[in-house]
């Protein structure tokens, strides 16, 4: 176990991170790892993407490529799978990774994932724990090699540990670390998100996947008489080859018969993501499915109240009543029942204030900091 008087070196390993992913896991990652460095520590990112120019000097000072991977991004389960367990490959990531944990004088090691975060590999290296970030949960065949190698499991929120007990898996003893906020870009003032609520637009940030339901949320929303802006972007995986790229053709297609509506598949570089969540009138989180709900806390995180199904993670990170930072809309209302809840509340200025300053003060709780210590306490 680790010294809990010295400062320590965490590596987090994602064969998939790259700055400015569109992707929970990597800025997840990412303001975990802020956090750890505000506390003294030293957090490596071990990644299997080579790293490209970025503006954004606040995040990943440590960036270490694992170039043995060998797989183009982005990739599906399959792909990295088939790469990292033919002809005894796995074997030599195992020994590139003992010897970049060995050169940094690693303490702990952070596999964000079982397959994309390469714990079903996790090798035994002396001295050094090994902890399992579950941000969904994966498939057997890479979650049960990888729970064997785990000495701690941590994952976002009790969804996670529900959805593996459903599955057949001893949860009990799993710790919950939720996800923290990257940047702290400070709220909209009453005066601006007043003005917001009056004429702002309704925007939409996601990553490409079914799951998002980008795509039934535009459809329903034809008769709306606001601005509606998308931006959605592809992420370094996605479940079948082309998936990502299919699914924004189809969100397109629907953005195009919108009266006021826009949709561009260029992402936004992380630390862009809150200043224009923060322009929002609102901000809708159609997902069916949302472990945690990363989108969703940053928009709060300005003060934007938020419209989201009442789908796993989503109701305990928004909430209910005096405090919520938003609306919960039941999932079988549709997506036109998100649509008439984002109205029904911007036509109401006095709620809209309340709910906008709760948002941003249940977001206080997410700071990299709060979870840096939260997680520190779970892994040692």
């Amino acid at each position: 176990m680790p010294d809990a008087s010295k400062p320590l070196t965490i590596a987090f390993v994602l064969a998939s991170y790259t700055r400015d992913a569109p992707a929970g896991m990597e800025r997840a990652t990412a303001a975990l790892a802020h956090g750890l460095r505000q506390l003294g520590h030293r957090a490596l990112i071990i990644t299997a993407t080579e790293p490209e120019q970025t503006t954004n000097k606040k995040v990943d000072e440590d960036l270490v490529v694992l170039g043995s991977v060998g797989v183009t991004f982005p990739a599906d389960d399959d792909e990295l799978r088939e790469a990292i367990s033919t002809h005894g490959q796995d074997e030599i990531i195992a020994d590139d990774l003992r010897a970049l944990y060995r050169r940094h004088h690693v303490d702990i090691a952070v596999y964000v994932d079982a397959l994309w975060g390469l714990g079903r590999l996790a090798p035994a290296c002396d001295g050094v724990r090994t902890v399992l970030a579950m941000h969904v949960v994966g498939h057997d065949q890479d979650l049960v090699p990888a729970l064997e190698r785990a000495d701690v499991v941590v994952a976002p929120s009790t969804t996670v540990l529900g959805q593996a007990h459903d599955q057949g898996y001893d949860s009990t003893c799993w710790q919950v670390v939720p996800n923290a906020l990257l940047d702290d870009h400070g709220a909209p003032d009453a005066r601006q998100r007043e003005a917001l609520r009056q004429g702002g637009p309704v925007r939409v940030l996601a990553r490409l996947g079914p799951e998002k339901n980008v795509r039934a949320l535009l459809d329903a929303g034809r008769l709306v008489d606001r601005g509606i802006e998308v931006v959605l972007a592809e992420a370094g995986f996605e479940h079948t080859a082309g998936a990502q790229a299919a699914e924004y053709r189809r969100c397109a297609y629907c953005a195009a018969h919108l009266p006021m509506g826009s949709i561009r598949d260029a992402g936004l570089p992380w630390d862009q993501v809150q200043p224009w969540l923060a322009e929002a009138a609102v901000v809708i989180v159609p997902s069916t499915k949302e472990t945690f709900g990363l989108v969703a806390l940053e928009a709060m995180g300005v003060g934007t109240p938020v419209v989201a199904f009442d789908v796993d993670n989503l109701p305990v990170l928004i909430g209910s009543g005096e405090g919520a930072g938003g609306i919960v809309v039941p999932r079988a209302q549709g997506e036109f029942g998100l649509w008439g809840a984002a109205e029904v509340l911007l036509d109401d200025p006095v709620r809209y204030a309340a709910l906008s300053r709760a948002a941003y003060y249940r977001s206080r709780d997410y700071l990299p900091t709060t979870v840096a210590h939260d997680f520190l306490k779970a892994v040692r």
